[in-house]
């Protein structure tokens, strides 16, 4: 017996309930269910099993994909709890990052979170999870200690690297294809200081801060993360703005290039509390459309982004990489070593307009791209053969056909498909 609500189509809040965090994703589904706690995950799975049919796990939707055909979209948002013992933290699959950074703060730790505040940590980080503490701690995957999930024949288990290490390995990095996680234990890490914020020039300064970009990042420590983000607010002027965190008190001199670049409009940089790391790109929080494309980078493209106007994209964030993502993690992990040391996300609200946009831009940067994606950063009509290795990918569907023959579990990008 569910205790959690159980909607299916002509039920009254039943198109709500399957519309996921990212509007512009259609998630076309037999039933969604709201699950109370870990023994409601099992029983729908168990059910599911029984009767041939699919499950598709989701706390908000921010990776959704829209491949939900025929499954039951189990929501897990109510699977809360943060608990924090000796730096490891224990998160229900429900709970969002700005909640981890608001416990993890005040101790002087950081969770691996990425740029937003309300991305769900299990959904995230089962994806790897791009942080910006990656450069020095790698994929958030790596911090992961212990799972807690219900298998595909619906029995709840405990994952760890001693209790099942090829499902252990596979669940940092691999996605959800494997079982339905309800809970997971991670490091936090230190953080005893923090310094972030935004550097914003008007459009006509993108170049000269480009340069810089590409001179700071040849030499950074890992420590320090930057982003450079062109903007192009509908309505508004042009823009270009320099993102940055440093995991330190200050860093001194390394941003003094950036400095240097007259015409500045804002700068929030200085010392910022864990829980607000959300305020450096201020994302908006509520659901919102869009269209996306990732691509990982191995040289920056000097020719490419200043050609044509931004408009109609928001946005083109150019990141950082490297550091620790570049290095096998102690303990291994789907997620593998990133040697692209950019990677690049383009952004504008859906029309067919941004659409162009986005293919034309992305074709200019084939040149630079290793044509790789981190699996947490594919959108819809991507495949999550993109983002593994083939060798890797050959064990993920591996394992996929021993635990799950019947594809009970279906993750927003399956490994089979």
């Amino acid at each position: 017996m569910v205790k959690g609500r159980v909607l299916v189509q002509g039920d009254e809040g039943f198109d709500e309930a399957r519309t996921p965090w990212h509007l512009s994703v259609e998630q076309p589904v037999l039933a969604v269910v709201d699950a109370e706690d870990a023994d409601d995950v099992s029983a729908v799975v168990s059910h599911a099993r029984l009767h041939g049919l699919a499950v598709t796990a989701q706390a908000s939707g921010h990776g959704a994909s829209g491949d939900t055909e025929g499954a039951i979209l189990l929501r897990t948002k109510r699977l809360g709890g943060v608990e924090i013992s000796d730096g490891v933290a224990r998160v229900g699959a429900g709970v969002q990052w700005g909640e981890v950074l608001a416990a993890a703060g005040p101790l002087g730790l950081t969770g691996l979170a990425g740029s937003s505040p309300v991305v769900s940590v299990t959904g995230y980080t089962l994806g790897g999870g791009l942080s910006w503490f990656s450069r020095r701690h790698g994929w958030a995957s790596d911090s992961v200690r212990a799972f807690e999930a219900v298998d595909a024949d619906g029995a709840r288990t405990r994952v760890t690297a001693e209790s099942d290490p090829e499902l252990f390995w596979a669940l940092r990095g691999g996605g959800g294809s494997f079982a339905v996680v309800t809970a997971l234990e991670f490091d936090l890490h230190p953080a005893p200081f923090l310094y972030g914020g935004r550097m914003m020039w008007p459009a006509d300064r993108a170049a000269a801060v480009f340069e810089a970009f590409k001179e700071v990042t040849a030499e950074a420590p890992d420590e320090l993360t930057l982003w450079y983000v062109l903007l192009q607010i509908p309505g508004g002027p042009g823009l270009v703005a320099l993102d940055v965190t440093y995991l330190g008190e200050h860093p001194g001199g390394l941003l003094t290039r950036f400095e240097k670049i007259d015409g500045i409009m804002g700068d929030s940089r200085g010392p910022l509390p864990v829980a607000a790391l959300g305020s450096v790109c201020d994302e908006p929080t509520d659901p919102s459309p869009g269209m996306a494309r990732c691509e990982l980078l191995t040289e920056l493209p000097d020719d490419v982004l200043f050609g044509e106007p931004m408009d109609p994209l928001i946005s083109v964030q150019i990141r950082h990489l490297g550091g620790a993502l570049a290095r096998p993690a102690a303990g291994g992990g789907a997620a593998e070593p990133l040697a692209e040391p950019y990677s690049a996300y383009l952004f504008g609200m859906p029309s067919e307009a941004t659409a162009e946009r986005i293919a034309g831009l992305g074709a200019a940067l084939v040149p630079y791209a290793s044509g790789r994606k981190p699996y947490s950063m594919l959108t819809a009509g991507e495949r999550a053969a993109s983002a593994f290795s083939g060798d890797t990918l050959a064990r993920l569907r591996d394992l996929k056909r021993a635990r799950d023959p019947h594809g009970v579990i279906r993750a927003n990008f399956p490994v089979d498909a």
